[in-house]
C-alpha cells in the first residue's frame, strides 16, 4: 500500500509492509552532476505530483572493494551511480505516529566507498523498535574529500550536514522528532560522526552520536591534500581545477583515484603525497577530509574545548580491528617474529613497543600481534582519546568493545564485524559473520543502539565511572578496559617520543 507525505521538493510515496513504512531514494539536494559536481550540495530540485519512493536511489560515484573484501561485505552500492545520489531512505512504524526518536546513518567505506543502497543498512529493524531511520548517501573520493581550485573543502561533509538538515526540516512527517536525533556511522561514517561533533555549523542539528571503529584524527592539512589533488589531475591530463574535474567522465575519473590510492598504498612517501596524507590516511588512502572552516582543529581538541557540549556519545571498536586489512592484503600470513618490528615500523611503532605487546600476548602468533599493535595505533586509543575529551562536556559517555570473533577466513572480532549485529542483519550477513553468528548477541547489541536513541543511555555504566567499557562477546559483561597493559604500553612509548 502507498503511503504520500508532503516534503521538501513535493510529495512521495512509500510503501507498507509488516508494520514498517518505508520511503526510500528521496533526494535532499539537487543531484551533484556537470558543473554541480564539485559545488556546494545546491537545494534540491521540486518535482511535480506524486514521486515514488520505493526503490533506493543511485549510490556515490564509486568502484567495488577488491577481493576477498568484496566477498565477504557482499552488496554495498545501488546498481546506478551519480544522477540524484544525494539521497536519503527513511524507516518508520507510522507515519502518523508523533514525537519518535530518529537515528540518522552514515556509512563508512574509507571515505571512498560505501551507500546507503546496501541491504545491510535496511532500518526496518529500528523501525520495528518504535525508531525513525534514515540513512543518507555523500560524495566520496576525488568528488567528496578532496581539495580542488575553485571547490569548497570537504564537499561529503557538506553533503552530511545538509542531509541533516534536510531530517531537522522534515522529520516530523515521518512521525519523528526534531529534536531527539541521534547520527551514528561506522568507520569512515565514525570518523564523519566525530568531525560533525564538532564541527561549528552542525549545533542543534543532533542531540546525541554513536561512533563506531572512528575517532577525530584522519584528517589532512590542505597542503598536502593538493598534493594529490595535482597527482591525480597529472595522471589525468587535466589542470587541478574544480572546471577542468568536472570535465571528466565520472568512471573515468574514479578509475585514475583507484590508481592513486594503489600508488599510496604501495609508495607512502610523505614528500610526494604529503606527510599528513600518509599519517591520517594510514598509507591507505590520499582521500580524507580536510582542516577548513568546517573541521578547523581535530575534533578531540575542539570536542575538549566545549564543542558538542552536552551531546551523549557512545564511542567503541572491534576487538582486533585490523585484521579485516591484514588478511585481505595477505599481509598477517608473513608476520613472522623476524618480520613483525619491521611491518609495525612503518605505522610508527618501535622495537619497545613490540617487545610490551609480545610479553602481554604471550603464545599469540605474531600476526595477531601485529593486528593488536595495529589496531590499537588507528582505532583504539584515538577513539578512547575522544571520549576522554568527550567526558569534559557536558554529555554523557559510554565505551563499549565488540569481541565475538568470525570464523570466515579467521578474521575474528575484525572492523565492521558489528554491523549485522547493531542492524539486526545476520540472515544475508552469513558470507561476513559465517553461519554460527548469536542471535542473542545481535539482540543484545541492537537492543542498546536503541536505549541509547531513545534514553541517552545504553544500559551500562558511563565510562567515567571506573573507566568502565562494555564487552560485546559470547558472554557480555561491563568491565576495566580490556588489554589495558597494551595502551599504557602504548602511551607510555608514543608519550616519551613525543608523537
Amino acid at each position: 500500500m502507498d503511503i504520500t507525505v508532503s516534503i521538501t521538493g513535493g510529495k512521495v510515496a512509500g510503501s507498507q509492509n509488516n508494520g514498517v513504512t518505508t520511503f526510500l531514494g528521496i533526494p535532499y539536494a539537487a543531484a551533484p552532476v556537470g558543473q554541480l559536481a564539485f559545488r556546494a550540495p545546491a537545494p534540491v530540485t521540486p518535482w511535480d505530483g506524486i514521486r515514488p519512493a520505493t526503490a533506493p536511489g543511485p549510490s556515490c560515484w564509486q568502484s567495488p572493494y577488491p577481493e576477498p573484501i568484496n566477498s565477504w561485505f557482499g552488496k554495498v552500492a545501488a546498481d546506478e551511480f551519480g544522477g540524484e545520489c544525494l539521497n536519503v531512505n527513511v524507516w518508520t512504524p507510522s507515519i502518523e505516529a508523533t514525537g519518535l526518536p530518529v537515528m540518522v546513518w552514515i556509512h563508512g567505506g574509507a571515505f571512498t566507498r560505501g551507500s546507503n543502497a546496501s541491504p545491510m543498512y535496511d532500518g526496518s529493524t529500528f523501525a520495528r523498535d518504535d525508531v525513525v531511520l534514515v540513512s543518507i548517501n555523500y560524495r566520496l573520493g576525488a568528488f567528496g574529500f578532496l581539495p580542488i581550485e575553485g571547490a569548497p573543502t570537504n564537499l561529503g561533509m557538506r553533503d552530511q550536514i545538509a542531509a541533516l538538515e534536510w531530517v531537522r526540516d522534515n522529520i516530523v512527517q515521518f512521525g519523528g522528532d526534531p529534536a531527539n536525533v541521534t547520527i551514528f556511522g561506522e568507520s569512515a561514517g565514525g570518523m564523519s560522526v566525530a568531525n560533525l561533533l564538532a564541527a561549528p555549523t552542525t549545533a542543534g542539528l543532533f542531540g546525541k552520536a554513536i561512533v563506531q571503529s572512528g575517532h577525530g584524527h584522519s584528517i589532512v592539512e590542505v597542503d598536502d591534500a593538493l598534493k594529490v589533488a595535482a597527482e591525480l589531475a597529472a595522471l589525468l591530463g587535466i589542470e587541478p581545477t574544480a572546471a577542468a574535474f568536472a570535465g571528466v567522465d565520472p568512471a573515468t575519473l574514479i578509475s585514475a583515484q583507484n590508481k592513486i590510492s594503489d600508488e599510496i598504498r604501495q609508495a607512502p612517501d610523505p614528500a610526494r603525497w604529503g606527510a599528513t596524507t600518509i599519517s591520517a590516511g594510514g598509507g591507505i588512502t590520499g582521500f580524507i577530509p580536510a582542516f577548513d572552516e568546517l573541521i578547523p582543529v581535530f575534533p578531540d581538541d575542539a570536542v575538549a574545548q566545549g564543542a558538542g557540549s552536552g551531546i551523549a556519545l557512545l564511542a567503541g571498536s572491534t576487538a582486533r580491528e585490523f585484521s579485516l586489512f591484514s588478511t585481505s592484503s595477505g599481509v598477517r600470513g608473513a608476520i613472522t617474529e623476524e618480520v613483525l618490528p619491521m611491518a609495525v615500523a612503518r605505522f610508527g611503532a618501535d622495537a619497545e613497543t613490540v617487545a610490551a605487546y609480545v610479553a602481554n600476548h604471550v603464545g599469540e602468533p605474531p600476526g595477531d600481534i601485529f593486528d593488536h599493535i595495529v589496531s590499537d595505533l588507528f582505532f583504539r586509543r584515538p577513539m578512547l582519546t575522544l571520549a576522554s575529551a568527550a567526558e569534559q562536556s557536558e554529555g554523557d559517555v559510554f565505551v563499549y568493545e565488540f569481541a565475538w570473533g568470525t570464523a570466515v577466513s579467521d578474521l575474528g572480532p575484525c572492523h565492521a564485524l558489528e554491523l549485522p549485529f547493531v542492524f539486526d542483519a545476520l540472515a544475508g550477513s552469513e558470507s561476513f559473520t559465517g553461519s554460527a553468528a548469536p542471535q542473542r548477541l545481535a539482540d543484545e547489541v541492537h537492543a542498546a543502539w536503541v536505549s541509547f536513541a531513545k534514553t541517552g543511555s545504553p544500559g551500562w555504566p558511563a565510562y567515567a565511572s571506573q573507566r568502565a567499557v562494555h564487552v560485546f562477546g559470547t558472554e557480555s559483561a561491563t568491565g576495566p578496559l580490556p588489554r589495558g597493559a597494551d595502551i599504557a604500553a602504548l602511551n607510555k612509548v608514543t608519550d616519551a617520543t613525543g608523537t
